[in-house]
């Protein structure tokens, strides 16, 4: 039986909830391979909007081997360089990929007036952690010597992902400060999943009801990172890093009825305490993945407070 929702929720909130905890599967009962089959036969068309100017498939050499990446470039002729967005979807470390997350890459692209590239990195279980954060890094560094020829500006790399994507924005921010680059200006966490602590304030409260439930957290995670010796290092688990001083400046979006949103709004202050601009934004009475629905009508304003402090952050 599902667990009682708060009262108070915005009624569109509540039924697209119910929407989503009927319809979306346990993903539990599946292997990883199995809910990719199970998530792939539920997505519609690939609508290919909004329109942009080039959004082209590359193949670059990555440590496991051919690593995709699709390139956005927004329609106009800017006067300088844009910024550059590497992008890392979300989907528990397990699913989705570059086409689950193009529409809110073409609409990040053209509303930030961005260079973007999405990231089709390994996943788990097949790949264990840190395989899907070295894909991570290896874009960036291509990012940082292939984005001009793009209309990118290599100076305002930023990195930003949703969910587990927020996480390898993280630890790909840790793994450029520790290797020496490349340098990344900004990044971007989107609900990430920043930690494997299931007993925070917001998991207790929004664990069980709010579509992405503590059960399912727990079994992404036991995908990703299966052993304890995996999950000590920064590089999985950002929070396990001794400092986060001389990380880029940070924009930390949390959604109020999020299990993880507690953990990140604890790892945005921890930035701040060690000396990292940043700005953290709640979204209230909204839930795991809101952004990447366009069809909810609460999503479009959400997105335009969203575009409006990622443009202040990396122009």
């Amino acid at each position: 039986m599902t667990a009682a929702r708060r009262p108070d929720l915005h009624p569109e909130v509540e039924q697209f909830l119910a929407v989503l905890e009927e319809g979306f599967p346990d993903v539990t009962r599946y292997s990883g391979a199995e809910l990719r089959e199970v998530i792939s036969g539920r997505r519609g068309p690939l609508e290919r909007m909004p329109d942009m100017r080039t959004a082209e498939d590359v193949i670059i050499d990555g440590p496991g081997g051919d690593l995709p990446l699709r390139v956005y470039v927004p329609h106009g002729d800017p006067a300088s360089a844009r910024p550059v967005i590497v992008f890392a979807h979300g989907g528990g470390f397990v699913f989705c990929g570059l086409d689950t997350h193009d529409e809110f890459c073409r609409s990040m692209a053209a509303a930030v007036d961005a260079v973007v590239v999405s990231v089709d990195y390994r996943l788990a279980p097949e790949h264990e952690a840190p395989a899907a954060l070295e894909d991570m890094y290896a874009a960036v560094q291509w990012a940082a010597g292939r984005a001009a020829g793009y209309g990118g500006d290599p100076a305002r790399i930023a990195v930003a992902g949703d969910s587990a994507g927020g996480n390898l924005a993280a630890t790909v921010s840790l793994a450029a400060r520790d290797r020496g680059g490349p340098a990344i200006a900004a990044q971007v966490l989107l609900y990430a999943v920043i930690d494997d602590d299931f007993d925070t304030e917001s998991y207790r409260l929004y664990g069980e009801g709010y579509y992405n439930n503590a059960r399912a957290m727990r079994w992404y995670w036991e995908q990703y990172a299966p052993t304890a010796g995996l999950r000590d290092s920064a590089y999985v688990v950002p929070t396990r890093a001794e400092s986060l001083a001389g990380l880029p400046r940070a924009l930390v979006v949390t959604a109020e009825l999020d299990p993880p949103c507690s953990s990140g709004e604890t790892y945005a202050q921890r930035l701040s305490d060690d000396g990292v601009d940043v700005t953290a934004h709640r979204f209230d009475g909204l839930f795991h993945g809101f952004l990447t629905f366009p069809q909810f009508s609460l999503t479009a304003p959400a997105r335009e407070e969203l575009w409006g402090m990622i443009r202040k952050l990396v122009g």
